[in-house]
């Protein structure tokens, strides 16, 4: 197993200030500072994917990620947009998989330089990097984690980069100095230098989040406008819904009727849907859509979705709740972006809604 037998020396200044300071606060002279750390970290007889080396500041993690599992490696962001920064052999495919995979799912800030992305973003995109770069089996480690974001976006975003860590088949170990990510980074072991002490963990159910949806006005999308990479136009006829969280809106859809042969006129489809960034990754939009497709299913209509992104597309694909109507295909249609300019052809595929309908109380209170 790994031993840890670290020593740390370093010469104390002599200094008139340095000896000032001893004197002020009756410090015993010496010569150096002689810090140590010994004792074992047991890891190679278990399977493990995530470990978490936590403790107050100054009490060794760094040292110890540093010895045992290497240098965090320091990434260069160079160039315009922050998908053109990940390596030249992976695919826009590989690129976009990454990014979505840690819930950065904001596609308007994946053209952006990663300087004028927010804390939160620069974390995410950092983390999907260090990640869809390294070798499968190899192990990445990551100093500093979560310190630069808010509690919100570390525990959130935490969640996300556990599941892509185990998905890649990478070993990713973080050191941070804040216990609120354990719930939801899932570590399998963790390491604790304050006082030695290692901890095995079993995989658990991250924290649960109460979601209230409910009926919003069209004025509500503007919060939510500049993270959609199509049209910020709303349809007038937009029946919207907002997902609260404490009394905060954190996602937004919108649906209209569609326009179908006779015998399908009872169809649904969902317009706009997007999360804020600090809360993507943890499948809020996934619960809102299921909340609405057994609202619509409760009033004898037909829910539908059309995601474009492969990722969300797989994701559906393997929910027992929704049915695959048609595999992706090209779209016809010609649609501005939010990003400037008009574009087409993107492959949508379309789900219907197959679970069960929700109770008729709660569809009428919803749908009005």
């Amino acid at each position: 197993m790994p031993r840890i037998d670290i020593v740390v020396e370093t010469p104390i200044s002599r200094t008139g200030r340095a000896r000032q300071i001893e004197a002020m606060f009756d410090v015993p002279p010496a010569e150096a500072a002689r810090l140590e750390w010994r004792g074992d970290l047991p890891i190679e007889d278990i399977e493990w994917s995530v470990g978490l080396i936590v403790g107050p500041s100054g009490c060794g993690k760094s040292t110890i990620l540093r010895e045992l599992f290497g240098a965090p490696r320091a990434l260069r962001w160079s160039k315009s947009s922050v998908i053109d920064d990940f390596a030249k052999s992976l695919s826009i495919q590989d690129v976009a998989s990454a990014c979505g995979g840690v819930g950065f799912n904001t596609v308007p800030a994946w053209l952006r330089p990663f300087s004028v992305l927010s804390n939160g973003e620069q974390f995410r995109v950092s983390v999907a990097r260090l990640i869809s770069e390294a070798d499968e089996g190899s192990t990445v480690a990551i100093d500093e984690f979560t310190s630069v974001v808010d509690r919100q976006v570390a525990q959130i975003g935490s969640h996300a980069v556990q599941k892509v860590a185990r998905k890649r088949g990478i070993r990713m170990v973080a050191a941070s100095c804040h216990y609120d990510v354990i719930d939801w980074l899932q570590p399998d072991w963790m390491f604790e230098p304050a006082t030695m002490t290692f901890t095995r963990r079993s995989l658990r159910r991250r924290p649960s989040i109460e979601l209230d949806i409910v009926r919003v006005s069209s004025s509500a999308w503007s919060i939510f406008a500049p993270f959609h990479y199509m049209s910020a136009d709303l349809k007038r006829g937009a029946t919207c819904f907002g997902a609260f969280v404490d009394g905060r809106v954190v996602a937004f859809a919108a649906t209209l009727p569609r326009p179908h042969a006779p015998k399908h006129s009872k169809i649904v489809g969902n317009s706009r849907g997007v999360t804020a960034p600090d809360w993507q990754g943890v499948g809020i939009m996934h619960t809102m859509n299921r909340v609405l497709g057994g609202a619509y299913k409760a009033t004898g209509r037909r829910f539908h979705l059309y995601p474009a992104h492969p990722t969300l597309i797989r994701s559906y694909n393997k929910d027992p709740l929704w049915r695959c109507v048609s595999a992706p295909q090209i779209t016809n249609t010609t649609r501005r972006s939010t990003l400037g300019g008009t574009f087409g052809g993107r492959p949508n595929a379309t789900f219907a809604y197959a679970g069960p309908p929700l109770g008729e109380d709660d569809a009428r209170r919803l749908l009005g």
